[in-house]
């Protein structure tokens, strides 16, 4: 259920990520979302939680931040990756014993997953899904061009931040299933794949999430016959899937 949930989640927000130009939100959500962790430890405070608050704080303000000095988004997203790593490993220096709690999250592990991990991801997955059906037309809108969709009425800032908060949240809630460090394969090698495949969004949709939980599942099945952490094939196994479809992509042409 982690490695379905996973798949089409990171799936769907992949795309979001792929077509907004932003790859590298991944790596800065989920680096803040460690920074959250070890703060929630050095306070005692839940560290998953500590890791929502973070993590949707940073995919939150990379918009505003954007606009109000009008750089890039992924300035700004270089910008919070650089602040939160800096916090993290400053939490992790103040930090009195073993760290291996506040390491988990970074690294993952999907045999850990809870129940109750399970249906909070079940629960976000839904309303990403639902979010995408109310709202696909306005998504595409956003996607093509933001100035043109706000020209026409669309009410493309709500659009835009809720893309990204979402995108935080499936990020974040994921950690334990992918791990921070290697999130960032299954938000872009799938997507990106899918891209190369097809030039029609609603089957890039759905490429991106059957690649998503095709990666999971093999590096799953890899991980338990010959021993080796999950997260790794997972990645693994996503970025051959984007090999091959780069290859299928040169024999039939563009």
């Amino acid at each position: 259920m982690g490695s379905i949930l996973a798949g089409v989640g990171l799936g769907i927000v992949g795309v979001w990520v792929v077509l907004l130009r932003i790859p590298f939100v991944g790596i800065a959500i989920s680096h803040a979302a460690f920074a959250g962790s070890v703060i929630g430890l050095l306070f005692g405070v839940n560290p998953i939680i500590m890791a929502i608050v973070f993590s949707l704080l940073a995919s939150v303000l990379i918009g505003p931040i954007a606009e109000k000095s009008g750089l890039e988004a992924n300035v700004i997203i270089g910008i919070i990756f650089s602040l939160v790593l800096g916090v993290a490993f400053l939490g992790l220096g103040l930090i009195q014993g073993p760290k291996t709690e506040a390491f988990n999250l970074i690294w993952g592990s999907i045999l850990t997953l809870s129940r109750s991990n399970i249906y909070i991801n079940a629960g976000v997955t839904f309303i990403v899904i639902i979010f995408l059906l109310i709202f696909g037309k306005e998504i595409k809108a956003v996607f093509y061009n933001r100035e043109v969709a706000m020209s026409s009425g669309i009410p493309e800032k709500f659009i835009f931040y809720s893309l990204l908060f979402l995108s935080g949240f499936v990020i974040c809630l994921n950690l334990n299933t992918i791990g921070g460090i290697l999130i960032f394969g299954l938000l872009i090698n799938p997507p990106s794949a899918a891209r190369i495949l097809t030039h029609s969004l609603s089957k890039m949709y759905l490429l991106s999430i059957l690649f998503g939980i095709v990666s999971c599942f093999s590096g799953l099945l890899f991980s338990y016959m010959f021993g080796v952490p999950a997260g790794a094939t997972i990645i693994i196994v996503s970025s051959f899937i984007f090999i091959i479809s780069l290859i299928l992509r040169g024999r039939n042409g563009r």
